[in-house]
């Protein structure tokens, strides 16, 4: 079973990712019973039971062993673990400012969230570093063959959030947010390991679509994608009022998921670290208010 690695961005070495729940990750998706296990789970009925779980005020007995397990710091939590009245409490939380400082240049467009982050200056490009005979699909990922047409061959950033992560995601730019678009769907994992698989997973879950227009960028398309465990995706921030970059846009609910960040074309140059790692096929990680481009 290959394992799961990526380059960070804070400590400049080649890690090995600590997978959450990771025997039945590979169960499901690499397993030869996994597809019974994949059609239980990618039901919403699946995610909102064990999300039940994790709301429930006995699910508090799982924060501590969980911060101690994945070396977690405490000090950058905004309230002390001692106060969450829920796992899903503790999962959502807010982070004190400080821990998490954005890039000083206000030119710099930022990484919306705490992730593992693969780039590509061309959508046509994304296939490329999955398995071979996938493609990759605009039109069924945006759910308009109109607004596939406008960011044809335009910039992505694919970032992942895995539990372990800071589950709140934020404005990239300064600008002005739409409505939100929800498309709804399945809810497959969209680890690694489910999309080595089936690449189709991102356009088959569940998403919320959000277009934010700015001044130095043109439009930026923001899409949530919900996964396994991840039935709720809660956006927070007020359409059509102005927003700063790195201003909360919403969180995920317990579980694993990702987000992307898709510009127009010829609007973004993407930082050297994220085209490179990206281009040996490997996951940049990278914190949210860190350097994505300009």
């Amino acid at each position: 079973m290959e394992p799961v690695r990526y380059f960070n961005r804070l400590t400049g070495t080649l890690e090995t990712e600590q997978i959450y729940g990771e025997r039945w990750l590979r169960l499901a998706y690499e397993n030869p019973c996994g597809p019974i296990l994949r059609h239980l789970v990618k039901q919403p009925f699946f995610s909102r039971w064990y999300g039940r779980r994790m709301a429930h005020p006995s699910s508090r007995r799982l924060i501590a062993p969980f911060i101690e397990d994945y070396n977690l710091d405490s000090a950058d939590f905004a309230d002390p673990p001692e106060s969450f009245t829920s796992f899903n409490d503790f999962f959502v939380r807010k982070l004190k400012p400080e821990a998490r400082p954005f890039d000083p240049d206000p030119g710099k467009v930022l990484f919306p969230c705490d992730g593992r982050h693969f780039g590509f200056p061309d959508v046509s490009q994304v296939d490329a570093v999955f398995v071979k005979g996938q493609r990759f699909t605009l039109s069924g990922l945006l759910g308009s063959a109109e607004l596939a047409r406008r960011f044809e061959q335009g910039t992505l950033v694919l970032s992942r959030l895995c539990p372990i992560d800071y589950h709140r995601y934020h404005f990239p730019a300064s600008g002005t947010p739409s409505e939100s678009r929800l498309l709804n769907g399945t809810l497959f994992s969209v680890s690694p390991i489910a999309l080595r698989r089936n690449l189709a997973y991102l356009w088959e879950n569940k998403r919320v679509i959000t277009e934010l227009e700015t001044e130095d960028f043109g439009t930026i398309l923001t899409i949530d994608i919900g996964a396994t465990n991840v039935g709720s995706i809660r956006q927070t921030f007020i359409p059509h009022h102005p927003v700063t970059r790195g201003d909360e846009r919403g969180y995920f609910s317990f579980g694993g998921s990702s987000t992307i960040t898709l510009f127009e074309p010829g609007r973004i140059t993407l930082a050297g670290d994220l085209l490179e790692h990206t281009a040996h096929q490997t996951e940049l990680y990278a914190p949210m208010g860190g350097f994505l481009g300009k």
